[in-house]
């Protein structure tokens, strides 16, 4: 699975992509969150507010309920302003 960190998520979590193979009892994009939170402290700073953050599945929005499988992009991503 590969997931993509964009703008602050980014820079807490100190890289802007992961190659990451979470355990098979990890079926939503919940279960993935709280599973990379404990990565490091980067990580568990920059997903500690799953409310804060926009997902995305292969490139299609989608909610923390949302089922993932391995081989699936996932991004997380700050909600976006409009200017």
């Amino acid at each position: 699975m590969r997931v993509l960190y964009f703008a602050w998520l980014r820079q807490r979590i100190g890289t802007g992509e992961e190659k990451v193979e979470p355990p098979a009892e990890v079926r939503d994009v919940a279960g993935l969150i709280a599973w990379l939170r404990q990565r490091g402290p980067g990580h568990a700073a920059a997903l500690a507010d799953i409310s804060a953050i926009r997902i995305a599945i292969n490139q299609e929005f989608a909610g923390p309920d949302a089922a993932i499988r391995p081989g699936d992009e996932v991004a997380l991503f700050p909600p976006m302003t409009g200017g």
